[in-house]
């Protein structure tokens, strides 16, 4: 089974505000489980103009008490407890023509469930051509201009199918004779129907945190982009700075 999520919204930033602030975006007040990310691989190409970027995301995370609930005992082993998951992101950006793409998704419990999200960035249409901004009133964040976001969201649990194949192959390979068919076959099928249900649960969870996330997301970016207006880079960094102090206050607490 597989569920996907779509939203659209946008900012009252202009492109070239949204795309700087979502590469300074962790950590915000909404982002302190983010611990580190790292750039593994950027390349410029001079002919498109285009930015691809992949990076690494370290966050503070575990699988939701929701979904331990509904997966056999013992099935992650000492996993779950691990607090810490990666996350990996790819962008591309094409500033001359004002748009971004990227996608995100998680490396870590990937058999239990796949989320992958992809987002387009588009700048909103002028439509007052002899009022078009200039470059450093694109940067100046004009009132005139903002910037329209596109998110699907992919979510996919394949919890049990590799259980499920191996014993199929395993009775494939073993035979059996016609008189004994009907106890196999109506044992599988309610192994199946078993299986689906788990995995629409896990999915349906996946969803509603997607939901979730994605509201945190954009409240974090605004963050990002009124310290970028009121403050400009140096705004931004004394910001993180002060977040990462909060994150690591708030961490001490619990311990």
């Amino acid at each position: 089974m597989v569920k996907f999520y779509k939203n659209s919204f946008s900012y009252e930033y202009s492109f070239p505000a949204v795309s700087l602030a979502y590469f300074l975006r962790y950590p915000n007040p909404y982002a302190t489980h983010v611990l580190s990310t790292d750039v593994i691989d950027q390349h410029f190409d001079p002919i498109s103009q285009r930015l691809s970027t992949t990076r690494l995301h370290l966050k503070r995370s575990k699988i939701p008490p929701a979904v331990l609930k509904i997966l056999p005992k013992g099935i992650l082993g000492g996993s779950s407890d691990a607090g810490q998951s990666y996350v990996l992101e790819k962008s591309v950006v094409d500033a001359k023509e004002g748009w971004m793409e990227t996608e995100t998704r998680n490396l870590e419990w990937t058999g239990i469930l796949s989320v992958v999200e992809k987002q387009i960035y588009r700048r909103s249409p002028i439509s007052d051509l002899d009022k078009r901004p200039s470059l450093k009133e694109l940067v100046d964040f004009p009132r005139n201009e903002g910037t329209d976001v596109a998110t699907t969201t992919t979510l996919l649990s394949r919890y049990g199918q590799a259980k499920y194949f191996r014993r199929r192959g395993d009775a494939a390979g073993q035979g059996s004779d016609s008189s004994d068919d009907e106890a196999p076959t109506r044992k599988g099928f309610f192994s199946t129907w078993s299986t689906t249900s788990l995995q629409r649960s896990i999915e349906g969870v996946g969803l509603r945190r997607t939901r979730a996330a994605l509201a945190k997301s954009k409240d974090g970016m605004n963050v990002v982009l009124d310290r970028l207006r009121q403050g400009g880079l140096g705004g931004v960094l004394d910001g993180m700075r002060r977040d990462l102090e909060i994150a690591s206050s708030q961490e001490k607490q619990k311990q």
